[in-house]
C-alpha cells in the first residue's frame, strides 16, 4: 500500500521540511486567527489598541527625552520620529517574544496532535506583522500631514524596500525567538533574562534617539546590536535623514542571517525531545 503521507522521527539535522509548512498552511491562518482572537476577545477597542499603545509610548518618549532631555531628532518632526521608532521595536520585540514562548504555550497542543511545529512561530510572525502594518497606516496618516504642512520630511525611492525592512526584522526576532524557545524547555531563567534584555537592549537601539546623538567610541555596541542598522535605515528611506555605516549594515545582515539558520536548527531539533522535558 502506497501512503499519502509518512510521519517519522528520524530527519536530518538541516532537514525543515518547507513542503510540508505549504500543505499545512491552513493550519498557519488558523494559528493567526486564535492568537488575535485571543488577545481582543472581549475587549471594546479591540485593533484599536495596535495604534493606541505606541501612539502613548509616544508623547511619553516626546515628553521625557524631547523636552525634558532635549535630545535632538535629526530635523524629524517629533511624532514621526518617536512613532516609527517605537513601531519598528514593537514589531521587533513582539516577533522575538512570540517565538520564544512557542514551547510553553503550546505544549498541551505539541502533545495531543502531529503537525509541522515550526507552522506556529510563522503564524506569530505574520501576527506581528499585521498588528505593526495598521501601526504603519497610522504613521503614514502622520506622515501625510507633515508634509501637506510644509515639513522638510521626504521620502526617497528606497522606501519601496520596505517589505525587504520588515522581513529582515521579523528573521531576526523570530529567529532570537526561537533560540530562545528551544533553551527555555530546559532553562526556564531564560525567560527572565530575556525580558530583561530587551528592556536593556532597547536603549543600546536608535529607537528614542538618533544614531547621529551617539559618541563614534559607542559605535562598537550598535555594531554588534543588529537592530540598530534597519532602524536608522527606516529614517534614511522615509524621512530623508540620517547615517548608517554600510559596515553596520552589512553586519546586521549577517547576524540575521545567522541567528535564524541556528534558530531553525535548534528548534526543528528540540521539537522532537521538548515533552519529555517540559
Amino acid at each position: 500500500m502506497d501512503w499519502d503521507l509518512t510521519v517519522s522521527s528520524r530527519h536530518k539535522l538541516l532537514d525543515f521540511n518547507l513542503r510540508e509548512l505549504i500543505r499545512y498552511r491552513d493550519l498557519i491562518l488558523m494559528f493567526f486567527v486564535r492568537d488575535f482572537g485571543i488577545v481582543y476577545k472581549q475587549t471594546v477597542l479591540g485593533p484599536l489598541w495596535y495604534v493606541i499603545s505606541p501612539l502613548c509610548s509616544t508623547l511619553v518618549y516626546a515628553f521625557a527625552f524631547g523636552n525634558i532631555a532635549g535630545i535632538g531628532t535629526d530635523g524629524i518632526p517629533v511624532l514621526l520620529f518617536y512613532y516609527g521608532g517605537t513601531m519598528l521595536w514593537s514589531y521587533f520585540s513582539n516577533s522575538l517574544n512570540s517565538a520564544a514562548n512557542i514551547f510553553l504555550a503550546n505544549a498541551g497542543v505539541f502533545g495531543k496532535v502531529y503537525f509541522p511545529r515550526l507552522s506556529v512561530p510563522i503564524a506569530t510572525t505574520f501576527g506581528a506583522m499585521f498588528k505593526m502594518f495598521i501601526q504603519f497606516a497610522m504613521l503614514m496618516v502622520f506622515f501625510a500631514y507633515y508634509v501637506v504642512s510644509g515639513s522638510p520630511v521626504r521620502p526617497t525611492v528606497y522606501a519601496l524596500l520596505f517589505p525587504l525592512m520588515i522581513l529582515w526584522l521579523g528573521a531576526l526576532g523570530t529567529g532570537i525567538g526561537m533560540i530562545f524557545s528551544a533553551l527555555t524547555t530546559k532553562y526556564r531563567d531564560l525567560n527572565h533574562v530575556l525580558g530583561l534584555g530587551l528592556s536593556l537592549a532597547m536603549y543600546v537601539t536608535p529607537v528614542i534617539y538618533p544614531l547621529s546623538q551617539v559618541p563614534e567610541r559607542f559605535y562598537f555596541f550598535f555594531y554588534i546590536n543588529p537592530v540598530s542598522a534597519p532602524m536608522e535605515l527606516f529614517r534614511i528611506w522615509f524621512y530623508g535623514t540620517g547615517r548608517v555605516p554600510p559596515a553596520m549594515t552589512v553586519s546586521s545582515l549577517a547576524v540575521t542571517a545567522a541567528v535564524l539558520f541556528f534558530g531553525l536548527v535548534l528548534f526543528t531539533n528540540n521539537q522532537r525531545t521538548f515533552m519529555d522535558v517540559i
